[in-house]
This record gives structure tokens, sequence and C-alpha cells, in this order.
């Protein structure tokens, strides 16, 4: 295992050292941000809106948002990427006047993909605009819901669920089609189970289910059987007798969802069912249809989450064949995308089952025509595809774990090379084609800047850059990468920001950012948010910490995990917090830790398994047993409980409850349907029971993570927390109590 996995380091003492010299000669001659430029991005701002760019238009125009101050419409332009000239694209407030009052012109519900044909959502039924026509047609009027209208390849068809079950409205003759007739409370067709949406398609997919051929003539579906699924239920507090809100949730060791593979002709007739029994113990990931619509390939997983299949699909007979086979002794991740190249030419995969996540090709009958990543680095994303020219475009912290870099590799797995220049982390836009991309880049000490480029790394010209004219007038506390090793080898990235008139001489509280979960890494060496800058001014340093199973060290390091959540977390943050209070500008009685959902059971699990070294914590909507947590996520990393028992108690926060003594914080939305409150009550009540000290704010409604008012709420009491025990001076109440709510979600 390669444990050193190189990233720029500085030098911590150096840079102190620095910070305490430049602080004290600049301090009178800098101004200092108030909380209304903090907060509310009030003028003279010190940084700036980049380009909004929505999408690319073609290969060589992409689509950029406009508002003029005072306009209260939004303008779109069409770019040319070489030269810069604007056009205007579309306005869509020009089409008012046809669509029913209560539709925004601006938000439709779908879009086709030659945009001339849009969808709306009102009051549960759809409107179609048709721009060529300059007509709105109302296509439904039923009581229920159409759920997640999805406009065919072609645009000839719009298909939705309503009430669990699949329909297509054929848009030539408004001919509704409706494909299956069983759903039910239990049933669901190309409508999501709950673990599904929330594990596997992800909450993007908004439940939808169901896929469009590329040819425009099949649908494929999922139907979810959840009927041996136990029901949890969540109690709604609102009105005179309140209600219950019950949802299909499998608990670790519960049964799962039956699941069958559908494929139904446009034109409707026989659902062809995959060749699957729907009574496995077994998972079906995202699936995907390949380009020419002659087949499904269907990821398939045991319950074991240790091997995973490719199947391809016949739509015809729904006959299966393998594509590919994938295991690994800790466990298998579901592919996102499988990207698919020209005249059937193969597919690319994104796998880590050499330790590192690299690019392989295959043939379309699965097997290995090429790699054409390798090294001790991981790729992160595949952007595009260049079939002309053969080439992979794809993201990496080839140069640095903490950062994300842009490449393209040939087909042959030669040619390797990087296109963003500098050390930064980048965010890329690639056109179409592949002809030109956009880079938004930034580093913990450069504000993020937007540029246009060529697809060989040739600049053409600058879009933006969010450092305003004021920003070099302001005193701004200073974030810097750097690292703190394990006794066994480890070199773990962090980064910090430190109080604007820093000084080794004083002792400052510290706020411990974390998340913690398996292959989910928290450091980066990008721009921070401004918010940071409040408690910088207030003379606190702010850290964030990754630990060896973060995924900076590939999944060698990851898979240390396997069926010992909470184990190599908790000693890789008990090393940094040991580093930490070994450091002489640390007040070692002032030591935070903070994070919602994993970071939230790492919270909890860092004031009782360490109360010695973490003083103070807010854990917002944590887990607190992984028995409680559903299937799909807990047992890839866990076993079942009835598998791993001595696992599961070693991961529980009530194993080491009676070791509390920290003041600790809860909060928690009362509707969570992902961590259940559950989680939280029974945590509440064992610490009561151990006459223990905890404070609990409980938030009416809150899902998990929750925005309006309520996120103002919170905000404003954490801030409260953090001057109460660590600032130890009084709370603003005015200035936080002026703040807005905004949206806020994390997730395990």
């Amino acid at each position: 295992m390669n444990r050193m996995h190189a990233y720029p380091l500085l030098s911590v003492t150096a840079g102190i050292v620095m910070l305490s010299c430049t602080g004290l000669l600049q301090a009178q001659e800098l101004k200092t941000l108030t909380f209304e430029q903090i907060f509310k991005n009030a003028p003279p701002r010190v940084t700036t809106p980049l380009p909004t760019i929505t999408a690319w238009a073609d290969d060589r125009h992409y689509i950029q948002s406009q508002r003029t101050p005072g306009e209260e419409n939004t303008r779109t332009v069409l770019v040319d990427a070489e030269t810069g000239t604007e056009t205007p694209y579309r306005d869509l407030n020009r089409y008012r006047d046809i669509l029913p009052a209560g539709i925004d012109p601006g938000a439709p519900a779908a879009t086709a993909q030659d945009t001339s044909r849009l969808l709306y959502a009102l009051e549960g039924d759809l409107y179609l605009l048709d721009t060529r026509q300059h007509a709105c047609i109302r296509l439904t009027t039923t009581a229920a819901e159409e759920k997640n209208p999805t406009f065919s390849p072609d645009a000839k068809y719009v298909a939705f669920t309503r009430d669990n079950d699949l329909y297509a409205i054929d848009l030539s003759s408004g001919r509704e089609i409706r494909y299956t007739a069983d759903g039910s409370a239990s049933i669901y067709n190309g409508w999501a189970s709950w673990v599904y949406y929330e594990e596997i398609l992800g909450r993007p997919s908004r439940y939808r289910a169901f896929w469009w051929s590329p040819d425009s003539k099949h649908l494929g579906f999922y139907r979810f059987d959840d009927t041996n699924v136990p029901v949890f239920p969540l109690f709604n507090a609102n009105g005179v007798h309140g209600s219950m809100e019950n949802t299909r949730y499998p608990q670790a060791g519960d049964p799962n969802p039956q699941v069958r593979v559908g494929i139904v002709a446009v034109t409707g007739g026989p659902v062809v069912w995959g060749k699957f029994n729907a009574a496995d113990d077994q998972y079906f990931g995202p699936p995907v249809w390949t380009p020419d619509g002659d087949r499904l390939f269907v990821q398939w997983m045991n319950r074991g989450q240790d091997t995973l299949v490719i199947y391809a699909v016949d739509p015809a007979s729904g006959s299966r064949s393998t594509v590919y086979t994938e295991h690994q002794a800790s466990w298998v991740e579901w592919y996102e995308t499988i990207t698919f190249l020209g005249d059937h030419q193969g597919f690319l995969l994104l796998s880590d089952r050499d330790g590192w996540s690299h690019l392989y090709y295959h043939a379309m009958d699965g097997s290995l025509k090429a790699r054409l990543t390798t090294g001790a680095w991981s790729v992160k994303a595949i952007e595009g595809v260049d079939d002309r020219h053969r080439m992979v475009y794809f993201t990496a912290g080839k140069e640095a774990s903490t950062r994300t870099d842009f490449y393209r590799v040939g087909l042959t797995g030669k040619g390797l090379e990087r296109l963003t220049p500098g050390a930064f982390t980048n965010d890329i836009k690639l056109s179409p084609g592949a002809g030109y991309f956009i880079a938004t880049s930034s580093n913990v000490a450069t504000p993020p800047r937007m540029a246009i480029y060529r697809n060989n790394g040739t600049l053409i010209r600058e879009l933006g850059d969010s450092r305003s004219a004021d920003f070099a007038a302001y005193r701004i506390g200073r974030s810097e990468m750097f690292s703190i090793t394990t006794p066994d080898g480890y070199v773990l990235p962090a980064e910090w920001t430190l109080p604007v008139d820093f000084s080794p001489s004083r002792r400052y509280p510290v706020v411990i950012s974390v998340y913690g979960g398996p292959n989910s890494q928290g450091v980066a060496d990008g721009w921070k948010p401004l918010s940071r800058q409040w408690l910088a001014e207030e003379g606190v340093i702010q850290i964030s910490l990754d630990h060896r199973g973060s995924g900076h060290f590939g999944k060698n390091g990851v898979a240390l995990m396997s069926r010992k959540l909470g184990t190599w977390e908790m000693e890789d943050y008990a090393t940094a917090a040991r580093w930490l209070r070994a450091q002489p500008f640390v007040d070692t009685t002032r030591m935070c830790i903070t994070g919602g959902s994993y970071g939230g059971y790492v919270t909890l699990m860092a004031l009782t398994v360490h109360p010695e070294l973490f003083t103070h914590g807010i854990a917002d909507y944590a887990v607190t047993d992984w028995r409680l947590y559903d299937s799909h996520y807990t047992e890839r990393y866990m076993g079942t409980p009835a598998e791993n028992p001595d696992g599961y108690r070693a991961a529980s926060v009530f194993t080491y409850a009676p070791r509390l003594r920290g003041v600790l914080r809860i909060d928690h939305g009362t509707l969570d349907d992902n961590v259940h409150m559950q989680n939280i009550l029974q945590l509440v009540d064992t610490l009561e029971n151990l006459n223990k000290h905890v404070e609990l704010m409980i938030y009416p409604g809150g899902r998990h993570g929750w925005g309006g008012p309520k996120s103002a709420h919170l905000r404003s009491e954490t801030y409260r927390f953090y001057y109460q025990y660590l600032l130890r001076k009084e709370f603003p109440e005015a200035l936080f109590s002026s703040l807005e709510g905004r949206s806020m979600r994390r997730r395990p």
C-alpha cells in the first residue's frame, strides 16, 4: 500500500510565523469585514459572482444567464466559445401570454432535447408548450398527479408515473398509453422504493425509475414490491390531532424490496420482464441503454454487495447475458455511469478494483480492450469522449488528492495529458463534442476564477474573476493546506482558516468540521466560504480533516473501514486532536467538533470515545446506531447485524455513552426520512438515564436538513453555542436574528 500519497504540504510553523509578522504590520492598514459583508454579501463586496453558465448548446456555443440590476427577468444568451460573441438565445417570457396563470415560463418540468417543446406542471397536471407552433396544450386532467414527466429522445412522447403506474402520452394524437395496472401502496412501477431513491438511484432522480431507449422505441423500468419491507412511522405534529407519515424503510438486516426489470414498447402492449428471479435477495443499480437501443445494460449486485454483474437484457425476450463481473473482498460500488463509445466500439468503466479508481476500456461483449490510466491516484469522473480522435476526457486527483485537475488520454492508454494549469481545484464543463471546456478554478489562497480553453488546454480567454477590486483592502483570515502524520504512516490531509490577527503566543479555541463517511473527501484545496471570516475575526481556528478511509489513499484505505465503521475515523481524528492539543496556540479546554449526518455520528463518537480530547460538539441529524439506518448503505460497510454483531456494537454511540463528559448539542428534524429521529430519541433517553447533560434542539417538520426560517435558526443557535462555550462572550443576537434561511442538507 502506498500510504504516502503526495499532495502539496506547507510548513505549518513557517506559515504561522509569517502570519504573525504580516498580520501585525497590516492590521492598521487593512479594513475589517462587516457582518453584512460576510453573511449578506453587502457592498463593498470582496468577492463577486462569476458568470452563470447553465449548459452547452452545441460543441461551440454555451448558454449564459444574465440579469441586469433592476431587471425582473433573467436573459439568456448564446456565446461563441472562440470569439465571445453573444446572441439572444431564448426568451421564455414571451410565451407567458399563452401559458396558464401560475406557471413560471423559466421553470419547465422537462425540456425536449431539441428545446422546441417544454413541459410544465400546474396543480398536478401537465401542459405542453410548443415554441415552434407558439401554442400551449393541456395534456392531462386528472385528480392524481403526473410525476417525473420525461420527453422521449425524439420528443414525440412524454412518459410519467401516476398512482405508481407507468404511462405515456403520444403527443401527435394526445392518446394516453397505460403500460402497467397493478400500482398500489406497496407496488411501484417506474417509481422508486425509498431505499433505491436514497441509496442507489439517488435523490436527483426524484424517485424516477424509468428510462427511454435512445431510439424512443422502448421504456425500461423497475417494478418494486415493498410488501415485505417494514413500515417506519414518522409523526407529524401539525394540526389538532397530528398525523402519521409511513415509509417502507428497510433497516439493517430487514427484508428489501423485490424488484423486476421491465421493458415495454412505446406504443404499448405486454411488458417484457427481464429473466431475473424477483424473490432473490439482490439489488439492481442504475441501468443504461446501449446507443442503438438494442439492449438494456442492467447492473446487478448481491445482498452482500461484494459482487457486481452487468447484464445485457434483450427487450424482445427479456433474456440476459453476462457482460462484466467484478468482485472485491470488501465491497463493490455501483457504476454511476457506463460511458459508451460510438459505432459499437465499446464502453468505459471507472473502477477501483485494483485499489485506485481508474479507467478501463471494454468491448461491447465486456472483454477488456485497454486499461487507460494507472498509478497511486484516483480518477474522479469521466467528463466526455471524443470518438473522432479517440480521446477520453476526465477529472482526477493525480497531482494531489486534495485537488481536481482535468486530463485527456487516448483509447490506447497512451498520451495522458494534463489540461488545467496551476495548482488549483477545478470544476469542468466540457462541450458535447469535447472541442472546448470551461474551468472554474480556485485554491485556499485564491478565490474562484473562470476561463475557457480549447480541448488541448490552450487558453482562449478569461471569463471572470470573483476577487473584487476591494478584495486587497480587507483583512482575510488565511487558509492553508497542511498534513498530520499518523503513528503508522498515513499523511492525513487537513486545511484550516486561522484568525485574522493570528499570533503564536495566543491560545485560540478550535472548531473541527468533519463528515467522515467512507470515500467522502472533505478536505479540498479550494476557496472557502466567506462565512468562515466571521469566526476568523472573532479569534477561532477552523479546521477540516480527513481520515485514511476518506478516499485520499484509494480503495485500499477506504476498505479498512469494512465491518469497522467508527474505528479508523476515530483513530485518525484522535491523532489529529492530539496534534492540535500539542500546539502552543491551541486552547485545549475549547476543542469543538461538529458535523451533520455521518459527521454528526462522528461528532457523537468523538465526545464519547475520546472525551479526553474533544470538549464540545454539535451533532446535526446524526446516526447513533447502525442497526437503525437503512439496509443498503449500512450493510455495504458492516454486513448485517446477525453477521457482524461485534462490529455493530463497537460502532454504536450507545456503547460509549457512559463516557460523555463534554458539552454536547444535538439538532434533529422530526420528519427526517433518512436518519430517523429514533436515533436521537434513543440516545437522549440513554443519556438521561445516565444523568448526563445534553442539549437538544428539535426542528418540527425538518427533514434531513431543512430550509427556510428554521435553517436561519439553526445557524444562529450554532453561533450562539460558539459564543457561549468557545468565545465566552456575549452573543450578538441582533446581528444573527437578521439572517434569512437557506437550504441545507447532508447525508451519510
